[in-house]
């Protein structure tokens, strides 16, 4: 019985990238012609990338524009298919290009972890799955990635038009791993404020503008404000899109300022909305139960002052 081959395999259908298409490559040795390099994404097949197209400045020394074990990224000048040989550029790589192939590097690499997973966990074909799984969903989406995220939401009918068994254990374990490995974690993101109002009705015209800033929440993204000492409130939104939160506590702020400027009030935004670390919520954290108890104190001062005036 012939071993199961769960460890390699191209990330796409087509054996060889086509002349223009950038790939994402690995430096295995440099020499006087140039940089030898294995493509990543299409079975670590072998590759150079000539002197000349290294820099588009004069080199003096290859060592300072590439490194062995390096990653780079480059476009293909020639596929010789019979030879499995492919020659490639560097220096005719934009920034912009670069910053593209890098994204759609990293949404492969996810996709081959989870698929490679299943492989050595039931033993089969890593190209088998590749073949049944992933590269229909990548016809169907754009890029396999993608189509695991559909796969997230809608198991079912995210392989609608793909012949697979629902009920087949492999399926069902691949549903499993890509909500493990996929479901991205929500970004909570804050702001901190300063609201003041001195007229007659102050109060109650800040509690209008709290609760209109809250008003602006959604299932997906919701909006909260805490007191942390007076006059400074916090707004915090917890959500899987980083931008809808930012344009929500944004808003929010938009909002109360309308509310509480009608009612003679202000709003000052002493930090504007930013996505926020664990760190970030312990200092916040700290500073609100030091307000509390400076507020108990304060109050308990209040409470011995009544007794000693009554006595």
């Amino acid at each position: 019985m012939s071993e199961v081959n769960t460890s390699t395999c191209r990330f796409y259908e087509q054996k060889y990238p086509e002349v223009d298409d950038l790939v994402m490559v690995n430096v295995k040795e440099i020499a006087d012609m140039g940089a030898y390099v294995k493509l990543l994404e299409y079975d670590e097949i072998e590759g150079m990338i000539l002197l000349s197209e290294l820099s588009r400045r004069r080199i003096r020394s290859i060592q300072k524009l590439v490194k062995v074990g390096r990653n780079e990224i480059a476009v293909v000048l020639r596929v010789d298919k019979d030879k499995g040989y492919i020659d490639l550029s560097k220096k005719k790589v934009t920034p912009e290009e670069a910053q593209k192939c890098e994204d759609r590097y990293n949404k492969s690499k996810a996709v081959h972890s989870i698929l490679r997973h299943i492989a050595e966990k039931h033993q089969v074909s890593l190209e088998g799955l590749y073949q049944k799984f992933a590269w229909p969903l990548a016809k169907k989406y754009g890029h396999a990635h993608d189509g695991f995220r559909h796969v997230i939401t809608d198991p079912v009918h995210a392989f609608d038009g793909i012949d697979v068994n629902p009920d087949d254990v492999i399926f069902k374990d691949l549903v499993v791993q890509i909500g493990r490995k996929l479901t991205p974690n929500p970004v909570k993101v804050r702001a901190d404020i300063e609201i003041t109002c001195f007229s007659y009705d102050g109060i109650n015209a800040i509690k209008e503008a709290l609760a209109t800033g809250e008003s602006i929440s959604t299932e997906t993204v919701p909006v909260k404000v805490k007191l942390v000492a007076v006059p400074l409130f916090v707004l915090t939104s917890l959500s899987l899109d980083k931008q809808k939160a930012l344009d929500a506590l944004n808003t929010a702020i938009e909002k109360m300022r309308e509310s509480i400027t009608a009612s003679g009030g202000q709003l000052t935004v002493k930090m504007p909305p930013k996505a926020v670390s664990e760190n970030d919520d312990v200092e916040l954290e700290k500073l609100m139960e030091r307000s509390e108890r400076e507020n108990k104190q304060v109050d308990g001062d209040d409470d011995d002052s009544e007794v000693s005036s009554e006595e």
